[in-house]
Formats: C-alpha cells, sequence, structure tokens
C-alpha cells in the first residue's frame, strides 16, 4: 500500500478520535486500504473514509504520535490551559510512564474543569480538601481512585509549581487490604485447552509459565529471548526496572513453532497494523479464553501472574526468588501470596468438623 496516495487528517466521529482518509476515487485504491485496514468505514456525513485513531495505525501511516490531552484541554477554561500544559510537559520531562501521564492527565483535568474560571495556581488548601470531599461524597469515587487523585494534584503543585509538602494535612484514605484473586492449576489448564490460536496459547503461556504483567507480555521482543540458556529479558518494565526471568521447557516447543509461523521482526506478539500487540487486546484474549472454558469468576489476566506465584510459593520456592521473578522492589509485596498459601498448608479443621 502507497500511502502517498490518500491523504490523512485528524477528527472525530461519533465522539471518537479517528483518523480521516481522503482520495480520488479509485476501485484499487479502496481495494488497497480495506485490505490494509479491514476496520476501515465509510462516513456519509464526511463523504471519505475513516479508521480509528490508535497508536499502531498511526505508527504503520507514519503519522506523528497523538498529542497528549489536546482533546480534554477544549473542556479547560482558557485560563488554566496554560498550567494544564505545564503539567503534562513536567510529567514528560520526569519520563513517567505513559499509563501514569494518561491516569495523571484524566485526574488533574477533572480539578480543572470543575474550577471553570477559577486559576488553579490561586486555589487555597481548604478549597482543595473540599474538592476532594465532593469527590467522595458527591461522586462516589473509591479510595484508589481518589489517591490517584491527590497524587496527580499533589504533582503539580510540588513539581510544577514547587510548593513542597502543601498536602501534608490533606488525610489520605488507606487503601483496603485485599487479596489477590488466583485460578487453580485445573481452571488453567482448563483455559488453555480453550485457547486454540497459537499466538493466544503462547500470551496466556507465558503469562502464567513466568509470572509477566500484561504490559510485560506486549513489551517482549525476539530478541528478548535466549533459548540457548533458556532466560527471557524483561526490558523496561515496573518502575523502569529491567529483569531476568526463566522460559519454562514446556512452551519452547509451541514458542517455535509459532515463530515459524508467523515470523515476528521486532516485537514477538505483532499487532494486526504493525507495532506491538495491545494490552487491551491481550486482556480480551483472556477474557475469552475464560468463558470458551466455561470458569465464571470475576478475574483479569493478572490473575495468572498471582496463581504463578502463588503455585511456586505453594511448591515451596523460596519467597526471595518468587520476589526477584516476579521483579518486586520490596519483598512486602511478595508476602502477600503466604497468606493464601498459608491457609492450605496447615489444613485446621474447624471445630463444627469435630462435634
Amino acid at each position: 500500500m502507497v500511502f502517498s496516495h490518500y491523504d490523512f487528517s485528524f477528527g472525530t466521529h461519533h465522539d471518537k478520535d479517528i483518523i480521516f482518509v481522503r482520495f480520488a476515487y479509485d476501485k484499487n485504491l479502496i481495494q488497497e486500504l480495506r485490505k490494509k485496514f479491514p476496520i476501515a468505514q465509510w462516513s456519509r456525513t464526511h463523504t471519505c473514509w475513516y479508521l480509528p485513531d490508535r497508536p499502531a495505525i498511526r505508527e504503520t501511516l507514519q503519522l506523528p504520535a497523538k498529542e497528549i490531552g489536546k482533546r480534554i484541554a477544549g473542556k479547560i477554561h482558557p485560563v488554566n490551559r496554560l498550567a494544564f500544559q505545564e503539567f503534562i510537559d513536567q510529567l514528560m520531562l520526569k519520563a513517567y510512564s505513559p499509563k501514569t501521564i494518561k491516569n495523571y492527565v484524566c485526574e488533574f483535568s477533572h480539578l480543572l474543569i470543575a474550577l471553570k474560571h477559577h486559576p488553579v495556581n490561586d486555589l487555597p488548601e481548604e478549597r482543595l480538601k473540599d474538592y476532594f470531599l465532593y469527590c467522595v461524597k458527591n461522586e462516589g469515587i473509591k479510595e484508589r481512585q481518589l489517591n490517584s487523585r491527590i497524587n496527580a494534584i499533589k504533582f503539580y503543585f510540588e513539581k510544577v509549581l514547587y510548593r513542597e509538602k502543601m498536602f501534608f494535612d490533606i488525610p489520605r484514605p488507606k487503601t483496603p487490604s485485599t487479596l489477590p484473586k488466583i485460578l487453580t492449576k485445573a481452571e488453567i489448564k482448563k483455559i488453555f485447552a480453550n485457547t486454540f490460536n497459537p499466538k493466544h496459547l503462547l500470551m496466556l503461556q507465558l503469562s502464567y509459565g513466568m509470572g509477566l504483567r500484561v504490559s510485560e507480555i506486549v513489551n517482549l521482543k525476539v530478541e528478548h529471548i535466549n533459548s540457548e540458556d533458556m532466560l527471557v529479558h524483561i526490558s523496561g518494565a515496573k518502575g523502569k526496572k529491567d529483569r531476568y526471568t526463566q522460559l519454562p521447557q514446556s512452551v519452547l516447543h509451541l514458542l517455535r513453532e509459532y515463530y515459524k509461523a508467523y515470523r515476528p521482526k521486532e516485537w514477538l506478539f505483532e499487532g494486526q497494523y504493525g507495532g506491538s500487540y495491545s494490552v487491551r487486546s491481550v486482556q480480551t484474549v483472556f477474557k475469552n479464553a475464560m468463558k470458551k472454558a466455561g470458569i465464571s469468576k470475576t478475574i483479569g489476566i493478572h490473575g495468572l501472574r498471582h496463581s504463578y506465584a502463588t503455585h511456586l510459593l505453594s511448591q515451596g520456592a523460596d519467597i526471595r526468588f518468587i520476589k526477584d521473578l516476579l521483579g518486586h522492589q520490596s519483598i512486602k509485596t511478595t508476602e502477600i501470596y503466604t497468606h493464601i498459601t498459608d491457609v492450605n498448608k496447615y489444613q485446621v479443621k474447624s471445630p463444627l468438623d469435630t462435634l
């Protein structure tokens, strides 16, 4: 497909960001477009073809990356737009992860939109407390999101305006102490048995077999796989830490068959339009596999990572070894799995059973 025959521009359609594709009417050009992008659709309103505005599609079309916060900026009063842009710039200069930037931008923009014409820089601490109270009482946001919102606003005042420890007196809600949800080995076997696409099966097996986060799965590159030493290099993981983990012997055959069939160039799991596979797509793969396996538990793909750690611990693996394999910074994070394994280990009988 020769992209020079097409003219691309950005816009919105049905309240979604899209890429308009315009060109002189030509049946061959239409066929090429639909062959390369089966999701291309015709807009009667704009009398042209369009594509969803996704990072992978932009990369394939050799278009500039999406500007962060551009769409939200239109909802913010002009008096606070400079503050919003400085906030984004500082996040990027600090090299925060794309996920953190997205979350922080969303949370900070919520405050700016609520302020309307009132300058955010003139906001006293008492007004901020009232705002957080409003978020809890009127919007009903939970502890985790409130913490995220506080952190985003704290970042602006401390890292952009350099007002140190401005939020010292603001009470921080306690995050609920919940145990990780896991799957049994029998359930995991059923999930694998009901995943027939080799690429999808390999994704799920690597997630469980190495305890990978979904972001780590999509960021795997061909060069990261060292089948000679049975090691996998996990690059740029959470906290920007690299680590090595063991490649399961049982997955080696499937990995080689997959490579022969798909011939990935850079990313081990390539997306439909180039670039790496999307996180959302891997999550959908897991969700569909759960449905086909007839497992009704409310659990996401991260449950495979939790199950990996729990099953390793049950097998007698050293918790410090598991900590390194998972890439945890603190042993306390890994210790949460002991709460699950200890219940099975001791198998304490209830006094009710002895009556």
